[in-house]
């Protein structure tokens, strides 16, 4: 066994909590039908590689030349929405808090629109920036009020068909064009407002609340999924929920040990995975020298002579390569000593055996064996 130093383990736990986000990630990619289609491509590669098939192996080798590419072009606006996030992480950006105030006069005009029939939409941003999502509409920055809320929606007024964009206690836009949904199973009878809310939440951690002129009702899309709220008392505690989970205020160390746990395949996989791939990389990709007994095995042994008996029938030798090479070499049987047996005939009974006479993988290089003699016990067939 490699020695296990505090650094690799250390190294073991940085890659799986890499491999265990990325999981976590897969999990809302939108692209993860694709993924599991380049995962059976890739298991086809190997398992052809173990059979041999040469023309399989070379076109397969061909597509994984463009994988990149291809990954790219399927996961762009998955993996641009990663790359945002771990800024975010990083930068620590903290969204402004919205007071109480604020959040009672949102959920004041949602309920004086719904008896209206007045339809509306609110984005509340969330971590993530929204401008490569949003287009349009007209910067105000006003202080956030039930009155200036309900005139923003009102039929005549040019912005009222667009989004609401709220953050902390300003309203900071209205007017504001936002991408449609094409998910017709979440979206059912709902309209263009429904499918832009669902849209942005789809594509940002972004909290919109969606009022519907034609039914009367409220709706919120946050994660990806649209849902219709019992009615507006509902809105407030949906809200302030949003809000708490934006940037908790303490570090939810309870919350996390439990999202581990509920997670805990995704968790045992990804350190599996890491420890394996640590094994097949670092210590498995060291070069050095390893001693291991092989088999003797007799070749070209004349007609009319049968061999009795080969001393020693196993010899020491000395093999140069990395480890994994020298590992696989001996699993899939690929190291052995051949002799030569054809000069039976001529008398001769011992035979010498070097680095010349070993059977192996380009990717291993026999170095010594020992004994450097074998000798084989013949008897002259009586048949032949």
């Amino acid at each position: 066994m490699p020695e296990f130093r505090i650094t690799d383990v250390v190294d073991v736990a940085i890659v799986a909590f890499m491999l265990w986000a990325t999981l976590a990630w897969l999990r809302r990619a939108r692209a993860r039908i694709a993924l599991a289609g380049v995962a059976i491509a890739a298991g086809a590669y190997l398992l052809a590689r173990q059979l041999e098939l040469s023309m399989t192996v070379w076109i397969l080798q061909g597509f994984f030349a463009v994988l990149v590419i291809v990954l790219v072009v399927v996961f762009q606006e998955d993996l641009r929405r990663l790359f945002e996030q771990i800024a975010i992480w990083g930068l620590r950006r903290k969204p402004p808090s919205a007071p109480p105030d604020a959040v009672d006069a949102l959920v004041g005009a949602v309920r004086r629109l719904v008896a209206q029939r007045c339809g509306a939409l609110f984005v509340i941003p969330g971590r993530e920036p929204l401008d490569r999502h949003v287009a349009g509409g007209v910067p105000l920055g006003g202080l956030v009020s039930e009155p200036l809320l309900l005139s923003l929606f009102d039929p005549h007024s040019p912005g009222h068909d667009g989004a609401v964009s709220i953050e902390g206690d300003r309203v900071m836009r209205f007017a504001v064009h936002l991408p449609l949904s094409t998910d017709h199973a979440q979206l059912g009878m709902g309209g263009t407002r429904h499918a832009a809310a669902l849209g942005l939440a789809e594509r940002a951690d972004a909290l919109c609340i969606v009022v519907s002129e034609e039914r009367g009702t409220v709706s919120i899309a946050r994660d990806g999924r649209l849902r219709t709220l019992a009615g507006p008392e509902l809105l407030a505690r949906e809200t302030r929920r949003f809000l708490a989970d934006r940037w908790p205020k303490q570090a939810p160390r309870r919350s996390r040990a439990l999202e581990l746990l509920r997670r805990w395949p995704e968790a045992l996989f990804a350190v599996g995975t890491s420890a394996g791939l640590w094994l097949l990389l670092v210590p498995g990709a060291t070069v050095a020298q390893y001693q291991r007994r092989l088999p003797v095995e007799v070749e070209n042994l004349p007609a009319g002579w049968a061999l009795e008996s080969v001393e020693p029938t196993e010899v020491e030798v000395v093999l140069e390569g990395r480890r994994r090479d020298v590992y696989l070499a001996m699993q899939q049987d690929k190291l052995s000593i051949k002799v030569d047996a054809l000069l039976v005939q001529l008398g001769r009974r011992t035979f010498e055996v070097g680095p010349e006479q070993v059977e192996h993988p380009d990717s291993v290089t026999p170095v010594s064996v020992a004994p450097a003699r074998v000798k084989l016990n013949v008897v002259q067939d009586s048949a032949g």
